[in-house]
């Protein structure tokens, strides 16, 4: 699915009547719904509660960026970040889980988006996204990962992916493999749609789940090929043309990304806010004391800033326009700050920070992985130099 342009406000980054009714919708069902559910099960690496997905699924979460004729919002760039921030402000988790549903869709077949879109957007058939591998993180053009045609024209895999969050629970996969060995390594790489059942894997497919520190409520795993199978019409695309694929949708997940980075923030800053008014020392609020008050400020002031970024970058990307510098520079500085600013919020606590009696670690150790996924932050730098400098 291509998200598609949608017309300008008359005011950059206008928050729009709309907008603010999908902001408060979306911060109401963090708070009530998603923070309870969070303080609960990230402790014990539970996983989300099926009857939370179907809430999000109903509130039209798994659709906003699916055309209102498939069943979806048919909104933007805009609301997407919106409602991830909202929903980070609880736990980042949930608001990765958006994309399961609204940018899994790329590459589908006209044919394949009337029949899936509709699914996609009830929440019925969420994925997960199999591309990196041991030695392909940021050099995506290194895979390894195998699809070769047998006798009666399938498709045989073979090889490892690392990093495939929600595999087990998916009902698809998008799966990238090499399909032939080029002179330019980018070539040669196609898209594949593995259907499953969800909860478990196919026969062919195994895995072993990742021992994170944090972004809990969900595995993210290792998995193996061993000759799996996949019939002929399961290439996504055109053969040989996956690199691109990979790469097009790389400035709405760095605006995603960035929205979590800033969700996580603003919940730590607020968490720091209450905190400091009701704890005392020395006979007074810890809110009294100047060198915490002018933590506050720098921690809010940094926020503001990226917050501001990531809707200029959602508004350029809702407005067609290419943006790759500034995408790039949002999910760099989003990343960053939210790191700071959660590890400022943790100090603050002191003792009480680091205990899990407190939300501010689980938003602090969320936050660190902020700055690796989506591509890293010196990933980043050497995109947005390389605009500026030349490669």
């Amino acid at each position: 699915m291509t998200h598609k342009p949608r017309p300008r406000p008359d005011t950059p980054h206008m928050m729009t009547e709309e907008r603010l009714e999908i902001q408060a919708l979306a911060r109401e069902f963090a708070r009530d719904v998603v923070l309870p559910i969070a303080n609960e099960l990230d402790p014990v690496e539970g996983q989300f509660p099926e009857s939370m997905v179907k809430q999000m699924a109903e509130m039209g979460f798994f659709g906003i960026l699916i055309p209102e004729e498939y069943g979806g919002l048919g909104l933007g760039v805009f609301e997407y970040c919106l409602v991830a921030e909202e929903l980070s402000r609880a736990w980042m988790s949930v608001a990765g889980l958006l994309a399961r549903g609204n940018g899994m869709g790329g590459g589908f077949s006209p044919e394949q988006e009337a029949r899936l879109l509709p699914k996609v957007a009830s929440g019925e058939y969420l994925g997960a996204f199999a591309l990196s591998e041991a030695e392909a993180g940021s050099d995506v053009a290194n895979l390894r990962c195998k699809a070769e045609r047998n006798a009666d024209g399938d498709w045989v895999i073979n090889g490892t992916k690392m990093w495939c969050t929600y595999a087990d629970q998916a009902d698809y996969i998008i799966l990238f493999a090499r399909t032939s060995t080029e002179e330019k390594r980018h070539r040669g790489i196609s898209v594949f749609l593995v259907e499953k059942e969800r909860g478990t894997f196919p026969e062919g497919i195994s895995g072993a789940p990742a021992k994170k520190i944090g972004y809990h409520g969900w595995k993210t795993w290792e998995l193996s090929f061993d000759n799996f199978v996949l019939p002929a019409d399961a290439l996504l695309g055109e053969e040989g043309r996956g690199f691109y694929q990979a790469v097009s949708g790389l400035e709405v997940g760095r605006a995603h990304t960035a929205a979590r980075s800033i969700g996580l923030a603003q919940a730590a800053l607020e968490d720091s806010i209450k905190y400091l008014k009701e704890r005392e020392q020395f006979g007074h609020p810890l809110a009294d004391f100047q060198h915490l008050r002018f933590k506050v400020a720098d921690m809010a002031a940094q926020i503001e800033a990226c917050r501001q970024l990531m809707y200029h970058v959602c508004t350029e990307i809702d407005s067609g326009r290419r943006c790759d510098k500034e995408a790039a520079m949002v999910k760099y500085l989003a990343g960053e700050m939210s790191e700071k600013v959660t590890s400022e919020a943790l100090q603050i606590h002191g003792g009480a920070g680091y205990t899990k009696d407190f939300a501010v670690e689980r938003h602090w150790r969320d936050a660190r992985l902020t700055k690796i996924f989506e591509g890293s932050s010196e990933i980043q730098m050497r995109i947005i130099s390389d605009e500026l400098l030349g490669r």
